[in-house]
């Protein structure tokens, strides 16, 4: 396992990406729009791990409602598994409160699940495991 990436939410991913690419220096790998989650989505890697910042494309998109009621900011924390299927079983188990009882299709070419904040210490976490 490792952190896969740390998304944050952003009312403007073209604005945001400047500070990265003319403060740090770094350069997104990859911009998406998820048609079925209504997010833009630009992953920015650092090291093995990498930030995605996420944009709604929908005023009642989920993004859009975080914004709404948190302001930007930190959305999600990514854990890359070996098998999405089995941590997710797992984590049921021990009494997670899934959001995603099955994985969906993600940007980047992954399976995603979320795992809802109310059973992670308030933390919005992703499972994702990358299509090989």
């Amino acid at each position: 396992m490792r952190i896969s990436h740390i998304g944050i939410a952003v009312k403007d991913a073209d604005t945001a990406l400047k500070m990265y690419r003319e403060v740090l220096g770094l350069e997104p790998s990859s911009i998406e729009t998820v048609e079925s989650q209504n997010v833009k989505t630009v992953h920015i890697p650092i090291g093995d791990s990498s930030i995605e910042l996420l944009e709604s494309t929908s005023p009642d998109g989920v993004v859009a409602k975080f914004i709404e009621k948190r302001g930007e900011g930190i959305h999600h924390i990514a854990i890359e598994v070996d098998d999405i299927e089995t941590a997710l079983a797992k984590m049921k188990a021990e009494g997670f409160q899934l959001i995603d009882e099955t994985p969906r299709m993600g940007a980047g070419n992954m399976r995603i699940a979320f795992i809802h904040p109310r059973s992670t210490n308030g933390v919005l976490l992703e499972l994702c495991q990358p299509i090989k």
